[in-house]
């Protein structure tokens, strides 16, 4: 067969590197987009952030004021004697070197000035909270090595994970025995948190109980109906736990109410998650009678190329200097318009969204519309892959509070005049009605199915119990009340 070459005419789509940027900085959150900026600003001399024009006048002002106390500073130290035989390659800290008296405490100590009381870190967790106060009490060191045995299988709720004659093996001493454990095992369960190390829910709230004064009231009840009838109460069997107790309705409510001031996870008080912030990537104003969509500029700063430094490209001596000024101006360049294309994606499917859901902020979530990414990439003419990935990890404010982009799509069930209602207002409902009902006498499934249907919604009873999990409602027996 004879060789012989052909011309051929196609196109193929490719990935270029400045689009393979692009896609990946509109799928960063807020807080990943700005560590990519600062990650860019680090690594790129020829990108800057840019500053406001306002604030140029000030910092002229604020530079020449700057200058005339240099001036000033440097007359005087002219004045001064200095030594004659500087080296040239020394430095100002080479001969003068300030010191400041360093503290004799670190940081993470604090002490009650008149007495010198440790106070403890602020971001103890609750094993360094119950060392700290292992080390406060009189224990022996037989008794201090079961109590940092007890305490290291203490979980973060509070509760001791390992059985009373597996700590007695684990600690592998001699003359420990289980009374010996127990012992050491009651006398934390009585340090702070009260109720720490305690192995059931029922024998927390005992020992919860038992550290209240005598003079308050009910508490002998309260310690009856915990210790002999907690599948009762579990059960929310009112009628039975009157006539098991022998009170009256009266009674056993103020018993109950002293119950809730009870915490079933003591950890939890000591354990607590750091608090996490989210960052707003679009806000919704109501303007002259019409919702505004915004871009946050506190998510995203503006960035600019140091033109100062890109003019170097043609003073450069060398052909290395020039190549090396030229490739980070243009990737500045590339990384600003991938910053833009990324804001002007996001405004143009945020508007799309408040365009359709403007029930939702007229009147909540009741009002939500039925929504799914199709109908917004036809809208925006956009790819379903492109608006999946601008709506995640992005997040709206609105004067009802910050939603991610996510909330706003949602499935659809069929009403009885023929439309449709979005799966979001049915959970409202859901949510309104549990709120107004009767705690004596708490809705079922298939009563709140008969309540949303006389509205025109028909939902089955399985489709309510799935929307009524998903909002971590318990089921009626569960929510039954006397309170």
């Amino acid at each position: 067969m004879k060789q012989s070459l052909q011309l051929k005419m196609g196109q193929q789509l490719t990935m270029t590197p400045q689009l393979q940027q692009a896609i990946r900085l509109l799928q960063l959150s807020s807080l990943d987009l700005q560590a990519e900026i600062q990650e860019a600003l680090d690594s790129n001399p020829l990108l800057e952030v840019e500053n406001d024009a306002d604030d140029a006048p000030q910092e002229s002002s604020q530079q020449t004021k700057n200058d005339d106390s240099q001036k000033e500073t440097s007359d005087a130290l002219n004045e001064q004697s200095l030594p004659d035989d500087l080296p040239l390659d020394s430095t100002w800290d080479d001969t003068y070197t300030s010191t400041t008296p360093s503290s004799s405490l670190s940081s993470s100590q604090s002490f009650d000035g008149e007495h010198d009381v440790y106070q403890g870190e602020t971001n103890d967790s609750l094993h360094d909270h119950l060392l700290w106060q292992m080390q406060l009490s009189h224990f022996t060191d037989e008794d201090a090595a079961i109590a940092t045995a007890i305490i290291e299988s203490i979980d973060e709720r509070g509760y001791l994970t390992t059985d009373v004659t597996e700590l007695v093996e684990a600690i592998a001493l001699p003359e420990v025995d289980v009374e010996e454990v127990a012992m050491v095992l009651k006398r934390i369960q009585r340090f702070d948190p009260v109720g720490v190390g305690a192995r059931t829910i029922q024998e927390c709230l005992s020992i919860q109980l038992q550290q209240l004064t005598d003079e308050t009231p009910h508490k002998n009840l309260a310690l009856t109906l915990i210790n002999d009838y907690m599948e009762l109460m579990g059960a929310r069997d009112y009628k039975g736990l009157q006539r098991k107790l022998r009170i009256d309705e009266a009674e056993l409510k103020s018993t109950l109410r002293l119950i809730q001031t009870l915490n079933p996870y003591p950890g939890d008080v000591i354990d607590q998650k750091p608090t996490e912030y989210v960052i707003p990537d679009i806000s919704v104003v109501k303007k002259n009678g019409r919702w505004v969509v915004e871009l946050n500029p506190d998510s995203v700063p503006k960035l600019r190329v140091n033109e100062e430094y890109a003019a170097l490209s043609r003073q450069a001596k060398s052909s290395a200097d020039s190549q090396y000024i030229k490739q980070h101006t243009q990737e500045a360049r590339w990384f600003i318009k991938s910053l833009e294309s990324r804001n002007d994606t996001l405004l143009k499917v945020a508007h799309c969204i408040v365009q359709r859901q403007q029930g939702f902020f007229e009147h909540g979530e009741e009002a939500m519309k039925p929504m799914v990414l199709n109908d917004v990439a036809e809208a925006v003419d956009m790819h379903e892959s492109t608006i999946s990935r601008v709506t995640t990890q992005k997040y709206l404010h609105c004067p009802r509070g910050i939603f991610e982009l996510k909330y706003f799509f949602s499935s659809h069930v069929s009403t009885e005049t023929g439309g449709e209602c979005s799966s979001t207002a049915i959970r409202a409902l859901i949510k309104k009605l549990v709120a107004a009902e009767n705690r004596a006498k708490p809705l079922s499934d298939n009563k709140i199915a008969e309540l949303i249907a006389d509205q025109g919604i028909q939902v089955a009873r399985r489709t309510i119990a799935k929307y009524r999990e998903s909002l971590n409602i318990p089921s009626s027996s569960q929510r039954k009340s006397l309170l």
